[in-house]
Formats: structure tokens, sequence, C-alpha cells
């Protein structure tokens, strides 16, 4: 039997405005919505279709500063995981109001 090494990185929900920061720009809010959509950790090559890796670790770190979501590294993968039950008790609302007016505006294809 392998031995599984299991990090996890996250980071306490920041302010209402730490968090709204961060949900403005675009690919960070389609990164949030398809995590939330998935319900659980995704790994982080798919959370981006048009970015390059750089730019899309950028982006990841932003959401984990600001207590959106915390990185999952697991033998040797990557993920990252939505924060929901974290944000909800911080901010009650914010996050469900975010997300389903971006799924209402992009739906899932």
């Amino acid at each position: 039997m392998t031995d599984t090494k299991r990090v996890v990185e996250a980071h306490p929900v920041g302010s209402v405005q730490a968090v709204l920061d961060a949900l403005h720009d675009p690919v960070r809010l389609e990164m949030v919505r398809r995590l939330a959509n998935a319900g659980t950790a995704v790994r982080c090559g798919l959370l981006y279709d048009t970015i390059n890796k750089s730019t899309a670790t950028h982006h990841l770190k932003t959401l984990r500063q600001a207590g959106l979501t915390e990185k999952i590294v697991e033998d040797g993968h990557t993920y990252a995981r939505l924060r929901a039950d974290e944000v909800e008790r911080e901010l009650p609302g914010l996050l469900n109001a975010i997300v389903g007016a971006a799924n209402r505006a992009e739906p899932e294809h």
C-alpha cells in the first residue's frame, strides 16, 4: 500500500470587499462557478480554458487569499476546493447569490 501525501493550503475568509474584489474578475468568477457546480474539489487544470497555467496560478492564488478556495496537493496532483460552508458562515447568502447570477448569465454547456 502506498502512502498518500496530502497538503492543504487555505486562508481565512476575507471581508466582503476582499471577496467581491476577488470575484470581480471574470476568469475568477468562472473558476468559482465551476467549483460551486462541481460540489467537490476539482483538478486545477479543469477550471480554465482560455488562459495559460501561470495566469491561472495567479487567479487561483487570489481566490485562495480571499478565503474562497483552498489548494489541495495530493499525490502530486493539485486541486482547488470551494470553501462554500466557510464563506456562508462568514458572509451569509453572498456566494449563493453570486454563483446563481453567474449560472444564469452563463449556463453550462
